[in-house]
């Protein structure tokens, strides 16, 4: 039975997608957590949008821009490598026609619920260009994926000559 087949990736795929929003939704202490919580107002989502980065590249820009006096670092590269795991673990997971074609949709749908949920929870900022970084993240994994997959064939067929 090869490892692709197993149900451990799914598990893997799971536990990561947990880790995920642990780390982005709910990073603060437990005590500030419930505090948010019981005091969410509806006012907080009016605040939330008129803090949210809705021009695509804005927030990018800036890190570029003010690279020295910002976190730029761990930003742009954090929005990425948090999702490259994304990629490879989906592709482990869901190796088939339909799980190919759900990558996307699944992706945006992760990615957007997270941002969604950070607007209307209270829980941070809602930025398109987090989106876009995290997409590309979990991309960068499937591209990985493909190319780790493409050397296994080739070595496959260069056993067999």
């Amino acid at each position: 039975m090869k490892i692709r087949e197993s149900g451990k990736w799914k598990w893997a795929f799971f536990l990561y997608a947990l880790i995920v929003l642990r780390l982005i939704l709910f990073k603060y202490p437990y005590r500030e957590l419930r505090d948010m919580i019981t005091g969410w107002q509806a006012g907080l989502v009016a605040q939330g949008l008129r803090e949210a980065n809705l021009t695509l590249f804005k927030t990018i820009r800036m890190y570029i821009r003010y690279y020295k006096r910002l976190n730029s670092f761990e930003n742009l590269f954090g929005n990425v490598l948090i999702f490259v795991p994304y990629g490879i673990l989906y592709r482990l997971s869901f190796p088939g026609r339909w799980g190919k074609r759900l990558f996307l949709p699944s992706l945006l749908a992760f990615v957007t619920g997270i941002e969604l949920a950070q607007l209307f929870g209270g829980l941070g900022k809602f930025d398109v260009d987090d989106i876009l970084l995290n997409c590309a993240g979990a991309v960068l994994g499937t591209i990985f994926m493909i190319a780790v997959e493409k050397i296994k064939w080739y070595d496959i067929c260069k056993r067999r000559r």
